[in-house]
């Protein structure tokens, strides 16, 4: 399941996060300049029985205004998300740190936003990661790739997870729709079939009230997801605050029982917006270098 929840907000204050550091060099040079070509017009896997036509990159004349009502994407905007998760050494306190950068990079001919999150297990690095969101114009905000490097006692490890849509068969799905409706049929989060990633949600709630450090929030949309590669891994309930983004995550037959709220928010600023782009920068420069699939896609550029 999607690991990242990405969430913005107004309110709260402090500084971003620090950038990771990858223990093998960077490249000198990037390996490619065009954008990847758009997937044809075929049907694609999916969750449930029914079938989600083909992504069309004229759905989305507007693709880096992510104004959302559940998930507003603002660069510079940074949150905390604190709480634990039951990983190889246990139950540990577990912290995700995501910051919107005011970098694009186009993916299967969409302009899409890049997120910079970094992931901490008890305090030591197990994750740092590029994710890639869209919006369309009926307001839905697609996930369209990840690139999640992965960490063993602070030492990089690789990146075997990697994927974009339009490449090694790979699709983009619906992340958080533009209006959430109770009862509504399971959707696609996104599909990559050779790193066995293929996500599915529904919306089980849409006037919840839910309080976090941060605040408490009143018609808040619940999402549960769960992985359609992996029955066993159980459903990630996601909380979605207006004008926010995501504040809870819940575990629901979860091996790993991840819980995480909202602790921190941290509004945009130069300094987050300046750390976050070169965070993603050197992320994306390793990436260049140690993953094959990275390589495939154009480098990010700045928002205009």
């Amino acid at each position: 399941m999607l690991a990242a929840l990405v969430t913005t907000a107004c309110g709260g204050g402090g500084s971003a996060a620090p950038s990771p550091s990858p223990s093998s060099a960077p490249p000198t040079s990037r390996a490619t300049t065009s954008p990847a070509p758009a997937r044809p017009a075929v049907a694609i896997p999916t969750c449930g029985p029914v079938k989600v036509p083909p992504l069309d990159a004229a759905n989305f004349p507007d693709s880096t205004n992510i104004d959302n009502k559940w998930f507003p994407l603002v660069p510079g905007t940074q949150f905390v998300m604190e709480g634990r998760a039951n990983r190889d050494g246990g139950v540990l306190p577990h912290q995700i740190v995501s910051t919107v950068t005011d970098l694009t990079k186009v993916i299967n001919g969409v302009p899409t936003v890049v997120i910079w999150e970094v992931d901490r297990d008890n305090g030591t690095l197990a994750e740092s990661e590029l994710s890639f969101f869209a919006q369309d114009r009926d307001g839905n905000v697609w996930n369209f790739g990840q690139y999640p490097e992965l960490y063993t006692n602070g030492n990089f490890t690789g990146a075997p997870k990697t994927w974009f849509a339009g490449l090694s068969r790979a699709d983009a799905g619906v992340l958080v729709r533009g209006g959430p409706q109770l009862g509504s049929t399971e959707y696609l989060q996104g599909v990559a079939p050779d790193v066995e990633f293929l996500d599915c949600a529904k919306n089980v709630k849409t006037a919840e009230r839910t309080c976090v450090p941060t605040n408490c929030y009143d018609g808040v949309a619940v999402v549960d997801e769960r992985s359609g590669d992996d029955p066993s891994s159980g459903i990630q309930r996601k909380y979605y605050a207006p004008g926010v983004g995501g504040v809870r995550v819940e575990a629901v037959g979860d091996p790993e029982d991840e819980t995480l709220v909202l602790a921190k928010l941290v509004t945009p600023n130069p300094d987050t917006v300046a750390a976050a782009r070169q965070a993603a920068l050197d992320l994306e420069k390793h990436a260049y270098q140690v993953s094959a699939v990275y390589r495939a896609t154009p480098p990010v550029t700045p928002r205009r």
